[in-house]
């Protein structure tokens, strides 16, 4: 009868997560299209110079962020192998919408900064998230799931994004003080959160039981130095985890510069870049929840990562070097089919560890892309910023520098990923 009730059980908890993970994303989406242009709006209208400027604190922001995620990360990612998924999502999940509200409420750019701060040490949602999935999931069923959770992220991005376009034309009044429209958008995010954190305390399961955590608390695994060195402890997890940090700084070149870049170069106006999230989100959704299983049967998880990583690649160009916001549109679905690339190597990565560390290898993988978070600032926002005062024929440049950071991941892929075979996975 146990292992009769186990199958419903996962599939119970594998339902919750992604219910936990649709309404991060939704908060999330909220705000990406407005945050960018909230740091711009204490610079001026938008020009090449203000746009140069925001360009420049997406830097601050970003290496501020990234730096956070770098040291918090790991020891959320042991305290979960240590005491269980569902507290370490609980706290997350609370800190968001502490974030959000500070960030609603902030009267100049540092205080703005001070609300990614609390973001970066808080939010490990996703990684965790993902330590629950491999908990729920068998081994052969993980990058399948992995899919689905990308999935899932992607319709909250169908929604949030849309909606915070919309919510950024409408103030809200408390009393006699009117918030600024840019950012009402924060203020519902924060809401959701915290309408989240009420659902995940009253319904989300934990999903690692007490005989398969961690016997005890390690500062030594706990630190960002000590957290990396899983990585390093596998022969075949060490060429994964190298692929997958080039992946985490190229795919960082979207959130840092795509609003300023598409607004500047094609005129887009708020409302039609949350209808341009929402088209993104529809066709991400489709490849992960239509492709990814079929891919990754069809070719295994390496196979999925060299399709990926080539998809992300054409796509990437094409954007770079496109004149007319058109053809971002016929660009699109070439680089978002990309997304099979993430659950194949979600899956390998998976497969290298036992069930007690799959929380400390989703923190290590956070803390590597926190140091993404750091270097993709350093790169993207920079060059923009470069490109717009000296080489104003080529602003896609971050785009192409982008996408030879995964050619490089594609060739490694090509030559090291052939020794990444499953090491003992749990059952």
């Amino acid at each position: 009868m146990m292992d009769e009730a186990r199958p419903r059980g996962r599939r119970a908890a594998f339902g919750f997560i992604l219910a936990s993970v649709l309404m991060n994303a939704v908060s999330f989406g909220l705000i990406f299209p407005i945050l960018p242009n909230l740091i711009r709006s204490f610079f001026g209208a938008i020009n090449a110079s203000t746009t140069a400027s925001a360009a420049q604190w997406q830097f601050v922001f970003g290496g501020t962020w990234g730096a956070m995620q770098f040291v918090a990360s790991p020891a959320l990612g042991v305290l979960s192998d240590r005491f269980g998924r569902r507290p370490v999502l609980l706290v997350s999940i609370l800190g968001l919408a502490v974030d959000f509200l500070v960030m609603t409420f902030a009267p100049g750019i540092g205080w703005l900064l001070i609300g990614r701060v609390l973001s970066g040490l808080t939010g490990a949602s996703f990684a965790t998230a993902s330590a629950y999935v491999a908990d729920v999931s068998a081994p052969d069923q993980r990058a399948k799931n992995f899919g689905w959770l990308s999935a899932t992220g992607s319709a909250g991005f169908l929604v949030g994004p849309a909606a915070g376009g919309f919510l950024a034309t409408h103030a809200v009044h408390l009393g006699k003080f009117a918030l600024d429209p840019l950012r009402t958008p924060f203020l519902v995010a924060a809401g959701l959160c915290a309408a989240n954190w009420v659902y995940g305390l009253m319904a989300l399961p934990e999903s690692l039981p007490p005989e398969r955590r961690m016997k005890r608390f390690d500062w030594a695994q706990a630190n960002p130095v000590g957290s990396l060195a899983l990585l390093a402890s596998h022969r075949e997890l060490l060429p994964l985890a190298a692929i997958n940090f080039l992946n985490q700084v190229a795919t960082q070149v979207l959130p840092a510069v795509f609003v300023l870049y598409t607004t500047l170069r094609y005129h887009w106006s708020l409302a039609f870049l949350g209808v341009t999230f929402a088209v993104v989100s529809v066709v991400q959704m489709a490849v992960q929840w239509l492709a990814v299983g079929p891919v990754v049967k069809r070719l295994g998880e390496r196979g999925a990562m060299i399709l990926g990583f080539g998809a992300i690649i054409v796509g990437f160009t094409i954007l770079a070097l496109a004149t007319r916001g058109a053809t971002f549109f016929i660009a699109m679905p070439i680089f978002e089919f990309g997304g099979v690339a993430f659950a194949g190597l979600q899956g390998l990565l998976s497969r290298q560890v036992s069930a007690s560390e799959q929380g400390r290898l989703q923190g290590a993988i956070q803390a590597s892309g926190g140091i993404a978070a750091i270097v993709g600032p350093a790169i993207f926002p920079l060059s923009f910023a470069w490109a717009l005062r000296h080489l104003p024929g080529l602003p896609g440049l971050p785009l192409l520098i982008s996408a030879a950071l995964l050619g490089l991941a594609l060739a490694m892929t090509l030559i090291l990923a052939r020794a990444a075979r499953p090491a003992t996975a749990p059952a």
